[in-house]
């Protein structure tokens, strides 16, 4: 069935954009108000904000490879991201909770590509910790990315137990 992009999951894309543009805006602000490699501001007893480079995935994963990492990451984001807006072209515009999980994904992966592409690495700079064990530091378009993903598994599982109680 073909929608138009009025009626399609498309519509979510907007959500997409924010989240790039918010996510952008945040990396600037850290850019140019916190040195690279400063110890960090303090916000709380568990939570500073620092300035970091990531040149590998979550966790800085394969961050001390040659540099082939950033093409992989590069393709691979929007490989993904056009595999999300195929699935939001194909749903209707109803379809919120999908909707806005994959518009979140999509603009948090755009986020750290545009860092990884531009600048040839992502700006990380949210940092929390317990005591002197600290959560590696990351930013909004991850948060944006493991909130999608997160609704995405929370839609699953309701949709197994909806599944269940029709057998």
């Amino acid at each position: 069935m073909n929608m138009t992009q009025h009626k399609s999951g498309l519509r979510w894309l907007w959500l997409a954009v924010l989240a790039f543009v918010l996510d952008q805006a945040s990396k600037l602000a850290v850019v140019k108000l916190l040195p690279f490699g400063y110890p960090g501001v303090e916000i709380t007893p568990f939570f500073n904000l620092v300035h970091v480079y990531n040149k590998g995935a979550a966790f800085s994963f394969l961050a001390d490879q040659g540099g082939w990492q950033r093409w992989f990451f590069a393709v691979l984001a929007f490989a993904i991201c056009g595999l999300l807006i195929h699935w939001l072209r194909k749903q209707s515009v109803t379809q919120r909770w999908s909707g806005i999980a994959y518009s979140l994904i999509i603009g948090g992966a755009l986020g750290n590509v545009f860092d990884r592409l531009v600048l040839g690495h992502v700006v990380d700079f949210l940092d929390f910790y317990w005591q002197r064990a600290h959560w590696p530091a990351f930013n909004l378009a991850d948060s944006f990315i493991f909130i999608g993903a997160a609704m995405i598994v929370l839609d699953g599982l309701s949709g197994e137990k909806k599944q269940d109680a029709t057998s």
